[in-house]
């Protein structure tokens, strides 16, 4: 079925499509309400309306919409930009009623008490601090604010906390009056719903004369153009340097946006991106690099981020100067635009796998740009490129003498305002100097890749298992819903297979699979895959070692040969490999950056004492340090033959041609099989046991464990139903901690489970006062659940929102080849994919009890505090 749009009488827009091929709807509310819609004594106003309208109605009390929609195994949240403030809920088909009132009550019929306003204020508080803590959301807003010093793009989505503190309910309640009217709203559904009936609960629930009269949006001064760079350079307590490099572009309208998003590919995303392949992988300059174009409704901004150790900045600033002076210089070859028109192409077909992506381009193509057709025009746009025409907008808007330059830089880094403004000088002048190159240099037109349009109607198909001669396990999914095709090769090892002296073994080991075989190198590898629009990458967690690929189907037998020759006959060069490790160590140096998961760390290493699960998922530096080429040769010849494997293919293919490609390139096993490494089991914690990390940070992250349950322990279900009731919106801990209390802006539980045990988790980031009375009150509620018995209202929603989550995840092709490698390689079999709902199902109030029982034991848990 084709999107489709139609206008209620009161104004309201409503844009849907019909996909029957997942058991799932989803409901999108857009509100042309950001915050450059704000007054200067409004800012953070949009935000908060964001956390506000799902805090009761007068119809739900606080609290009820998100129990309500968990509880029948959907999600429900939100998003505020500059431009839109986006209300969304995806649920069952089969509740899709439910979740249209649900979201319709919220959007026209907020209470907006008080006392709750009161609150949420301090969780915004809260929400701030923890952005302060973060290099990356420091960085962009340094970015926004010199790029934008007089448009309110310039100012900060969230606000700051002096303005969220100083707003009253009456001036929360003029902004809703304002924005929050049919006219300034677009409805956006995709699933599985009849037509009909969607209709006339639309009209039930949002139609009629409600809200007051649109007044229009407010006017937003325009940013007056720049005419030379802008250079805004701090020091900052980060560890690396983290820099932008913007320039200024149109609005989403303007029909050099698609050409603009092509070079923004082109530039920095993904491996083959010009600034990726020469700042990172041939001279390893810069950690991380990623380049963006962002086109809202006002003008918008073209940018790279890059961040890097601090002694080599001037270097890297240089070097993507000279990248980007080239696109200026001379056109890109025919075959590489064909490559980067192939990658639209692929990105327009995986944004149909979810019902709440389809919902999400549906509203964003009617909001934006003020109609559906207009997805298609922008595709034709990107088909219709020719290298001249990038050529033509690469030289309009990288201008060098207009751009501008952001950066946090270290204590001791040498990098000057001056030194900038010197190198952006000279690469405008040479720039300007070396004008057009020859037509002869050009290249010729490129081919015009035309997306795919297929029916989607899902032919359903059996799950087939074949045993290869040598071993190994394939298993296939056929499914027609898109054309394409999600492949998962999975072997035991990870972390667990790890010790102090090779930890990261397995982090560098699944980043160099790709990085060249014995008849490919790496860039050839990057080509490929480039060229038939997909993705390859290794992959290792906790106990398992993994080879992922997603591809257009059409491309399914070379991008397979392809597949089993990265995994086969890996090359680890000593180039390639020393490269991956320089990246690798960068980053591990960085951790103490990111505490949400440093926090994690610590609690591990709290928490086993023994066992390979106390070291760091990715590794330590000093470990990395040693590993070279013939670490992970040994490595892969002893635990990645392919009678190891559990091979998974799912997606729009045959499953005889999959079975008849996988015994030709996987049938055999080669050289002696490994026994796994001994692994010793973790005894109980004897007492409790406690590790604090200092870091200058705004907000204090904190983690309570418990050792857990393992894959395979039939009890895991109900831990899974236990942590379930206590995390999420409706769930025990973020009732009590965030919406009574207001400690945190972040709260949840987790139960993570292992080859052997695992651990159930409470994380929680909090103010450094609040510390204390919020790990009292997580006793509390702990103690509560483990010793009262719980209702089977909450118990019901909590199986309800874990099988509702469960059949969500499931909706991509890559999804599902996950989880069926990788339950086969732990263990599980085909136990999660065919039983997980009815497992879930059965889980009592009993057994939760039980289970709390059993895992809850203050006496024998972690604590890690990471913080001021």
């Amino acid at each position: 079925m084709t999107a489709q749009a139609y206008t209620l009488d009161n104004g309201l827009t409503v844009v849907f499509e019909r996909r029957d091929t997942a058991r799932a709807v989803a409901f999108q509310v857009w509100v042309r309400a950001g915050s450059a819609d704000e007054r200067p004594d409004q800012l953070g106003l949009a935000h908060l309306h964001e956390h506000m309208l799902f805090k009761g109605t007068s119809r739900r009390a606080p609290g009820d919409i998100a129990r309500t929609v968990e509880a029948h195994g959907g999600q429900i949240n939100a998003w505020t930009s500059y431009d839109q403030t986006v209300f969304h809920v995806v649920i069952a088909s089969r509740f899709a009623r439910l979740g249209l009132d649900i979201l319709a009550d919220a959007v026209r019929g907020s209470s907006f008490d008080a006392g709750e306003l009161a609150r949420e204020i301090e969780v915004v508080c809260e929400e701030i601090k923890r952005n302060e803590d973060l290099p990356a959301r420091r960085a962009s807003r340094q970015l926004f604010a010199a790029a934008y010093p007089q448009h309110p793009y310039g100012r900060p989505v969230i606000g700051t906390a002096a303005s969220v503190r100083d707003f009253t309910r009456e001036r929360v309640l003029e902004f809703y009056a304002r924005h929050y009217t049919p006219r300034n709203l677009v409805l956006s559904l995709a699933g599985d719903f009849d037509e009909s009936r969607l209709r006339a609960w639309v009209d039930e629930l949002l139609g009629g004369d409600w809200g007051q009269h649109h007044s229009g949006p407010l006017r937003r001064p325009a940013e007056p153009e720049r005419t030379a760079p802008r250079i805004c350079l701090r020091e900052d307590g980060a560890k690396e340097a983290w820099l932008h490099l913007g320039f200024s572009i149109p609005d989403v309208a303007h029909p050099d946006v698609p050409a603009l998003d092509v070079l923004a590919l082109l530039t920095g995303q993904g491996e083959r991106s010009r600034v990726i392949r020469e700042c990172k992988r041939k001279q390893g300059l810069v950690r991380a690099l990623e380049s963006s174009s962002y086109t809202p409704l006002d003008p918008g901004l073209f940018s790279l981020r890059f961040t890097l150790a601090p002694n080599q900045v001037a270097e890297a600033v240089e070097e993507e100067l000279r990248v980007l002076a080239r696109l200026r210089a001379e056109p890109v070859p025919a075959e590489e635009l064909a490559m980067l028109q192939a990658h639209f192409e692929a990105r327009a077909v995986q944004q149909r796998e979810e019902v709440q992506e389809l919902a999400r381009r549906l509203g964003y193509y009617q909001f934006m740009l003020g109609g559906l057709e207009a997805e298609a025009r922008y595709h034709e746009a990107i088909a219709r490129l020719t290298p001249e025409r990038l050529h033509e907008v690469a030289e309009r808007y990288l201008r060098f003498d207009r751009a501008v330059l952001t950066g946090l830089l270290p204590q001791g880094c040498d990098f000057s305002t001056e030194r900038a403004e010197v190198m952006l000088m000279h690469a405008a002048h040479d720039g300007a100097s070396r004008g057009r190159a020859p037509a002869s240099v050009r290249g010729g037109p490129a081919p015009l890749p035309r997306l795919v349009r297929r029916k989607t109607t899902e032919t359903a198909q059996g799950l087939v298992e074949s045993r290869l001669p040598s071993g190994a396990r394939v298993l296939v999914l056929e499914s027609r819903a898109v054309p394409l095709v999600a492949m998962r090769a999975c072997f035991a090892g990870g972390v667990r297979y790890e010790t102090a002296e090779t930890n990261g073994l397995t982090t560098l080991l699944g980043r160099c699979l790709t990085r060249g075989t014995a008849t490919r190198d790496a860039q050839e590898v990057a080509r490929q895959v480039t060229a038939m629009a997909g993705s390859l990458q290794g992959a290792h967690g906790r106990n398992l070692v993994e080879l992922r690929g997603e591809f257009l189907s059409r491309h399914f037998q070379p991008a397979f040969r392809l597949f089993a020759d990265c995994l086969r006959a890996p090359l680890f060069s000593e180039g390639e490999v020393a490269r991956e490790r320089g990246n690798l160590s960068r980053e591990l140096g960085t951790r103490d950056g990111k505490p949400e998961g440093r926090v994690f760390d610590v609690l591990a290493s709290t928490l086993y004492r023994t066992h390979p699960y106390r070291l760091p998922v990715s590794g330590e530096s000093s470990a990395v340090a040693r590993l070279g080429p013939e670490s992970l040769r040994a490595w892969h010849a002893a635990y990645m033959n392919p009678a190891q494997m559990v091979l998974s293919v799912v997606g729009d293919v045959r499953a005889e041609e999959v079975l008849a490609r996988a015994h030709e390139l996987f049938g055999d096993a080669s050289g002696a099989l490994a026994a796994p490494p001994p692994v010793a089991p973790e005894p109980l914690p004897e007492s409790p046991r406690e590790h604090r990390q200092v870091l200058a940070r705004s907000l204090t992250h904190l983690a309570l464990g418990f050792m857990g349950a393992r894959v395979t322990d039939s009890w895991r279900h109900a831990l899974k139903v236990l942590s379930t009731l206590l995390a999420g919106q409706g769930g025990r801990l973020f009732r009590e901690l965030r919406d009574k209390r207001a400690m945190a802006y972040s709260v949840n539980s987790y139960s993570m489970e292992g080859v052997d045990p695992g651990y159930l988790a409470i994380y929680m980031g909090t103010s450094p006062e609040k510390v204390t009375a919020a790990l009292v009150a997580i006793r509390s509620e702990l103690e509560r659940v483990r010793d009262e018995r719980v209702s089977e209202e909450e118990l019901e929603r909590a199986r309800q929102h874990l099988i509702g989550t469960h059949e969500l995840g499931l909706q991509r092709n890559a999804a599902r080849a996950a989880m069926l490698a990788m339950d086969g390689c732990l263990g599980v079999g085909q136990e999660n994919f065919q039983h997980y709902a009815q497992r879930v199902s059965e889980v009592t109030a009993d057994h939760v009890r039980d289970v709390a029982r059993r895992v809850i034991d203050f006496e024998r848990s972690a604590l890690a505090v990471v913080g001021p």
